[in-house]
């Protein structure tokens, strides 16, 4: 019975595996969609605790092991989701990623002791996975505590050079246990140490606006080492969503890369920039003359009587959790006859679709959310632009200033509005570390504070206009 129900909870598996991934593409789906790859992996898992058997016909046994693990993972992981605050979920998704690539790594690890003469094709799976795995559990540490503070960007001197010649002795050790010129265990450990070096080292001088490409990266190196784990256990659902996941994170790296403005080759040296750059280079930090503020009264009343706004949000409306609030503002526009629309760049936040989500959160509608190149086709007709926490992805250095660490990446061009409005806490730079001249545009009014109180007030005060 087990040899027809298992292949079959496997192929139930994989379908709703990927028609959770299709659910995925729309806000109105996405939460059913995962419901849907959840119940397709718990069969999967269920099928393969109490239905698999080995060559020899024995079950897998430990079931206390097993059951402990799930539990006590299963209340980590759910208590850890719901006490997350929005603004923690790119580091909470760059830890989990972690231990996925970490768990990718054990299986490689584990399976090496099993089989001492495994068959070629099977010891490059080994390997492979545990190279693959291994990177992407340190470099998703790394991200974890760099985008949690923890961890500073620090710039190593001949960095890319040194990741080279990591690179170079992680290949050089793979082929000599692949190809039988040692059989020595440290030899095998030496490329898991490399290997895990060189996640750290990767990641380490990345900061600033590059982390959403980094995240996304290292949750496809994580997808393509589950995938080698399902081909050692000759595992069709593990194998389906390692694909799944490493295909989708690759799409989704090279979407980000264009967004930034960077090469693939680029990000897989680790050579592209961060906040310790731009701080080193100095491009985009002159002297940008003075800023002129704007009062919440005028805020309102420019507004109330404008035709048509865009709110472009950023990481300070997630620190602040004003998404309640924003959509809030949006509505009392509305109800005035404006149109309102939200401006979104790829990489605004922290990680990809970091303000999509966020948005979703307070039930803004999916069709207000315009993406960057919607939006730039729009900004000329709109009267006011309303920046909310938003730095990097709005700074015209990136288009008219070559020493600029950002030049060349694509920006939502809201200066072609009537009216530019800023709320920043403070004229301190941004996530990548430095300054923006839009600030200092005769178009541009700063309005400060913290973005949540500023919505709640202006709020107030448009009721009364």
């Amino acid at each position: 019975m087990g040899n027809i129900v298992l292949p079959l909870s496997y192929l139930i598996g994989s379908v709703t595996f990927i028609i959770g991934l299709k659910m995925l593409s729309h806000p109105d789906s996405a939460r059913r969609g995962n419901l849907v790859a959840a119940f397709g992996m718990t069969i999967a898992i269920l099928a393969t605790i109490f239905l698999f058997r080995d060559h020899e016909g024995n079950a897998l046994g430990n079931y206390l092991w097993i059951f402990g693990g799930l539990i006590i993972g299963s209340i980590v992981g759910t208590l850890a989701a719901k006490k997350v605050q929005m603004t923690a979920m790119p580091e909470m998704v760059s830890l989990f990623n972690g231990m996925g690539g970490a768990c990718a790594m054990l299986i490689s690890v584990v399976e090496y002791h099993h089989n001492p003469s495994p068959a070629t094709g099977t010891l490059i799976v080994i390997v492979l996975g545990m190279i693959i795995g291994t990177v992407s559990f340190a470099g998703s540490i790394i991200a974890w505590g760099k985008l949690n503070g923890k961890i500073k960007d620090k710039t190593i001197p001949a960095g890319q050079a040194i990741n080279f010649l990591l690179f170079a002795g992680i290949v050089a050790l793979a082929v000599a246990v692949i190809g039988g010129f040692s059989t020595a265990p440290a030899l095998f450990y030496g490329i898991l140490a490399l290997a895990a070096l060189y996640g750290i080292l990767f990641v380490m001088p990345i900061g600033g606006a590059d982390m959403p490409v980094v995240i996304s990266l290292l949750n496809s190196f994580t997808g393509v080492a589950a995938a080698f784990g399902g081909f050692l256990y000759d595992n069709p659902v593990m194998l389906t969503g390692g694909i799944l996941v490493g295909s989708a994170g690759t799409i989704l790296t090279i979407l980000m890369c264009k967004a930034m403005n960077r090469s693939l080759k680029n990000v897989l040296i680790g050579s592209f920039g961060g906040g310790a750059k731009a701080a080193a280079s100095g491009g985009g930090d002159k002297q940008q003359g003075s800023y002129k503020e704007i009062s919440m009264n005028d805020t309102a009343v420019l507004m109330a009587y404008a035709s048509k706004v865009m709110i472009i949000p950023g990481y300070g409306l997630a620190v602040a959790q004003a998404q309640h609030a924003c959509h809030e503002l949006e509505k009392i526009l509305e109800d005035k006859g404006v149109e309102v629309n939200y401006g979104i760049h790829p990489v605004a936040g922290r990680m990809p679709g970091h303000m999509n989500v966020l948005l979703a959160e307070a039930d803004v509608p999916y069709e207000k959310l315009k993406e960057m190149e919607d939006a730039n086709d729009e900004m000329g007709q709109t009267n006011v632009v309303l920046i909310l926490g938003a730095n990097d992805v709005v700074n015209p250095a990136a288009k008219d200033d070559p020493a600029s660490p950002i030049y060349g990446m694509p920006i939502l061009e809201v200066e072609k509005a009537e009216h530019v409005i800023v709320n920043k806490r403070s004229m301190k730079p941004g996530y990548a570390g430095i300054e923006n001249e839009l600030f200092f545009k005769p178009k541009t009014s700063m309005l400060f504070g913290d973005a949540k109180k500023v919505l709640q007030d202006l709020v107030s005060e448009l009721k009364q206009v």
